[in-house]
């Protein structure tokens, strides 16, 4: 069921929002060096890397390392990298991932191939189970505000209480605080 509803609002997003990620690739071309799409290994169900697509929104040559740990993030970002972070529209080429099945739309949000202590903690409370997802629990209760051990409880959380409806809860709050632009650091 979760796949046929994340196949079917995906299709739809996609359809909708064509015009818009052509236009948010252009931008991002036009005003940086580099390719529009930045393809990240992440850490996918059972601990599995895949590639997933963001909207550039860094310099070209960045360490490939969460956000929170470079020394001055703002340094790093193009000319509308932090337009498209603030208002999650570097998130939009993610919709390749849920249609290939790399992501859900709701569920842990897939970690960087190199944070191990996040992998580790999530394997060991058995989150590692989980298809990744746009948006989660964690998202819509602190998002880039939260240290690793409270994301996860909340990983946790989700996965004792997963359901369509919490999907569905989980996506309206979530649109909720991107249109707030509600915790986001960077």
């Amino acid at each position: 069921m979760k796949r046929i509803f994340d196949l079917l609002l995906a299709g739809l997003a996609a359809l909708l929002l064509c015009v818009p990620a052509c236009l948010l690739a252009l931008l991002v071309r036009l005003t940086s060096r580099g390719p529009a799409l930045y393809w990240s290994d992440r850490v996918g169900r059972h601990n599995r890397i895949f590639r997933m697509p963001k909207f550039r929104s860094m310099r070209l040559g960045t360490p490939a390392v969460a956000t929170h740990l470079l020394t001055d993030a703002q340094a790093f970002l193009t000319p509308v990298g932090s337009f498209l972070r603030r208002s999650s529209l570097d998130e939009l080429p993610q919709l390749w991932s849920i249609l290939v099945g790399d992501m859900s739309f709701v569920g842990p949000r897939p970690a960087l191939y190199n944070q191990h202590d996040l992998i580790a903690l999530r394997t060991e409370r058995g989150v590692h189970q989980l298809l990744p997802g746009l948006t989660g629990w964690a998202q819509v209760n602190g998002r880039d505000e939260l240290p690793i051990h409270r994301k996860v409880e909340l990983d946790v959380e989700y996965l004792q209480r997963q359901s369509l409806w919490l999907d569905i809860r989980i996506l309206w709050l979530t649109l909720v605080k991107v249109v707030r632009r509600e915790g986001v650091t960077h």
